[in-house]
Order: C-alpha cells, then structure tokens, then sequence
C-alpha cells in the first residue's frame, strides 16, 4: 500500500498523499465501488486517469470511508455523508485526499516549465513579487496554480476567476505556507495555505483562516 505521506495539518484536518505504482487491476480489485463510480472509471480513455479515480478511492479506505459515502454535488464539489468535508486531487503518479470539519480545498500539481506560457492567465497581482529570471519562478507559478486550485475546489462557486478574484501573498519555497485571499461579490475571505514538494511534484492545500 503506497500510502506516500500524512500531514496532520491541525486537530480537525488530515491530508494523505498516495503514490500511484499499483497497475490498474491491483487497484480495482480490492475495492467496492458504486455502479456509477465503476461506469465512471470505466469510462475513462486514459489508463493514468482510471488509475488516479482508484487511488482516490484507496485513500479514502485509509480514512476508514468506502466509496459509498462519497457524493458529488452539483457543481462537482465532493461530499461526505457524516458531514465532514473533503477534497481530491490526482496528477499523473499521485493523488491526495483532505478531511476536515472546516471547508478546505487540496491541488497536487507536476511542476513543468509550460505553466510559464500560460502564467498570464492565472496570475495577476503575484506579478509584483514573482522574478522571472529566478530558478524559483516555475516552482513559485505551481504554488501559485495549487493554492489557486485549492480555493475554486473550496468554494465552488461558479463566475470565479483565478486572476481576477484570487490573490496569493508574497512567499518563500523554505517557509512552505502562506495567505491567500478570495476577493468575490464585494467580499473578502482569507485562507492559510501550505505546500510542499516532492518528486518533482507540488502539493498545496487552503483551510479557513483560524
């Protein structure tokens, strides 16, 4: 069982990464899924997609749920029926599950120099402080993107904009956390954020200011 890593993240919250080795068998075989999960996986074209839903699935057997106590709401938003709040996320050889008796959003991305080209698109104010010349500055954009992520998974709401709405403050890769602000509708929410980096990957996840 690759079960990557756990980050007790505060007394309420737990993130759990999993490294994805299990061919796509090994990891259909052990679990019960619902018909609609097992349509939906069945579905699926590629077999790194098919296999980052399963792994999902095996993290939430590591939380002690199965599948049944998984739903999805209409904006795509996943739920748990105990009322405990979660978050997913999968990119090429991982995945990663929160829990949390608070709203949270988690994004695990692979850091590759492309993210530069469309950059534009998801950052606005992190112009200011990001140095483009920096060996830092692919690395500093995949935090930038996770955090981002983490926030639209969290609120779900639609018309939100990355660019436009969401503001990341000014960070070092050392210290590994942050603020980030959703600016919406004449409100303003703040939000701690973490990330951290492993394998060539960067994980980032947002739970409501204490």
């Amino acid at each position: 069982m690759p079960l990557y890593k756990t980050i007790s993240v505060n007394s309420q919250t737990v993130v759990k990464i999993w490294k994805i080795e299990e061919s796509y068998e090994d990891l259909l075989n052990p679990l019960d899924l619902k018909p609609q999960s097992l349509e939906r996986v069945l579905g699926m074209k590629s077999e790194l997609h098919q296999r980052g839903f399963l792994s999902v699935r095996h993290l939430l057997r590591d939380f002690g749920y199965t599948d049944q106590d998984l739903y999805y709401d209409n904006n795509g938003k996943p739920h748990l029926k105990d009322g405990k709040h979660i978050s997913i996320t999968h990119s090429f050889t991982f995945s990663g599950v929160i829990v949390s008796d608070q709203e949270v959003g988690i994004d695990i991305e692979k850091q590759r120099t492309k993210i530069g080209i469309i950059a534009k698109k998801f950052v606005g104010y992190e112009f200011d402080y990001l140095d483009k010349t920096s060996d830092e500055y692919i690395r500093k954009l995949t935090v930038i993107w996770g955090i981002k992520e983490s926030l639209y998974k969290l609120f779900a709401t639609p018309g939100m904009l990355f660019k436009q709405h969401f503001l990341v403050i000014p960070f070092m890769l050392k210290d590994k956390n942050t603020i980030a602000w959703i600016d919406f509708e004449n409100k303003k929410y703040r939000y701690n954020t973490a990330f951290l980096e492993f394998e060539g990957f960067t994980c980032a996840y947002v739970v409501p200011n204490a």
